[in-house]
């Protein structure tokens, strides 16, 4: 990855001056100068695009991160839930494949308020829920908006009131926009997202590394 990076850049190695590894693979890149959570790396990348303290709703494939920032960038508290795939990347993914559908048309898929009751946010018993109502003849949207609504219900659970205000969704789920505005109506609030909300962790990896530099 490294090196398809450098070679669509058109930069050598001996241009990088340093690497700052992130992510649950932080510890396997033997390039890397440094290991740096993404919980912080996170914190930098947004303060970096809002210039702004607020609320990062970060919902990867594998866990869902609220971190709250400060007006600096600094993380002041997070919340994650990694215990299981509630609520995750993965919970969709499977949801979907039940659907018969990909994650993307998911996301394009999503109906109107007033979706079908999804009760249990384990993705097993999920899984079998969507294929019960499917059974039933509910409607693929009415589903998907259940499962919208579902997640936005968990991510709800993990945000401390009040909202800090603005709130950012970063992850791939930030692409969805049937996910997105289930949440912003669950909260109560605007829901932004970056234009790449799934490498605003590494942006801020790459302006940690920069820093680096600078003190050095």
């Amino acid at each position: 990855m490294l090196a398809e990076a450098l070679s669509r850049s058109g930069f050598a190695r001996s241009d990088v001056a340093r690497i700052v590894a992130t992510g649950y693979g932080r510890g396997i890149l033997p390039d890397a100068d440094r290991t740096v959570t993404e919980i912080t790396c996170q914190a930098r990348g947004i303060h970096y695009l809002t210039g702004r303290g607020g609320t990062i709703i970060d919902i990867g494939g594998q866990d869902t991160k609220v971190i709250t920032i400060d007006g600096d960038g600094h993380v002041v508290d997070f919340v994650m839930n990694d215990r299981c795939a509630a609520g995750t990347g993965r919970f969709l993914e499977v949801t979907a494949t039940a659907l018969g559908l990909t994650v993307a048309e998911l996301g394009l898929a999503a109906g109107p308020d007033g979706g079908a009751t999804i009760s249990s946010m384990c993705t097993v018993f999920a899984e079998s829920e969507v294929v019960s109502l499917l059974a039933q003849g509910v409607a693929k949207e009415k589903i998907i908006t259940g499962l919208h609504q579902a997640v936005a219900r968990r991510v709800r659970s993990m945000v401390k009131a009040p909202v800090t205000s603005p709130v950012v969704l970063t992850g791939g789920a930030a692409k969805n926009a049937g996910l997105r505005s289930a949440i912003a109506t669950e909260l109560g609030v605007e829901v932004l997202v970056p234009p790449e909300p799934q490498i605003s962790a590494a942006i801020g990896a790459a302006l940690i590394a920069s820093e680096a530099g600078e003190t050095a």
